[in-house]
């Protein structure tokens, strides 16, 4: 059976390093909305005279939000298509809401929902400082906005989604990332992927 994993949480939580300590003991294809899309996102920001590190703007939510998103998932559907085990990694705060979207994917790659395990990991902080740490040291220009309008950001890091995805509730795993990563988390994060 193939493995489609999203890995989702708001900035700074670790989505995208909890991903890359997983993918080194589970094959996939590594699907990190940020890189899939983020290059476009930034020249079309910028020829249309937006900030091209604001992903919180009007403009970039009602133009290319969707946009990048959909590049991702068409990206996975191909890669679930050939049988590959999918890591996806980024919010997907509206996703997980429809049921019809998660369908899509799925009848998209020609497969069906007994051939595909789908896991969700939502990775959390419960130290808001610790988030800002993280994305400062990160440091990527994409973070910039974030940091420059902290108090009006979205920093709310022991958020947790609305998931209305038709998966049972074991399926569905609240990884509290503070500390260091060990080999141990990694393993119990394995064995839930691989369970």
């Amino acid at each position: 059976m193939q493995r489609l994993v999203f890995f989702v949480g708001v900035a700074g939580t670790g989505k995208s390093t909890v991903a890359e300590e997983v993918a080194k003991h589970v094959p996939c294809a590594f699907l990190d909305r940020d890189t899939v899309g983020g290059r476009f996102v930034e020249r079309f920001l910028e020829m249309n005279g937006e900030d091209p590190n604001d992903r919180d703007s009007q403009f970039y939510k009602e133009n290319l939000r969707d946009l990048e998103y959909n590049a991702t998932k068409d990206v996975c559907m191909e890669n679930l298509r050939v049988g590959q085990n999918v890591f996806m990694i980024s919010p997907f705060t509206t996703e997980l809401k429809s049921q019809a979207w998660l369908d899509g994917v799925i009848a998209a790659s020609g497969k069906t929902r007994a051939e595909i395990d789908i896991k969700v990991i939502i990775v959390t902080l419960q130290d808001v400082e610790q988030q800002r740490k993280r994305i400062e040291g990160r440091g990527t220009v994409r973070d910039t906005w974030k940091l420059d309008n902290w108090d009006s950001y979205e920093t709310r890091v022991d958020f947790i989604p609305t998931i209305n995805w038709d998966i049972p509730s074991k399926h569905i795993h609240v990884f509290e990332n503070s500390g260091e990563i060990t080999s141990d988390k990694v393993e119990r994060l394995v064995d839930f992927i691989k369970a």
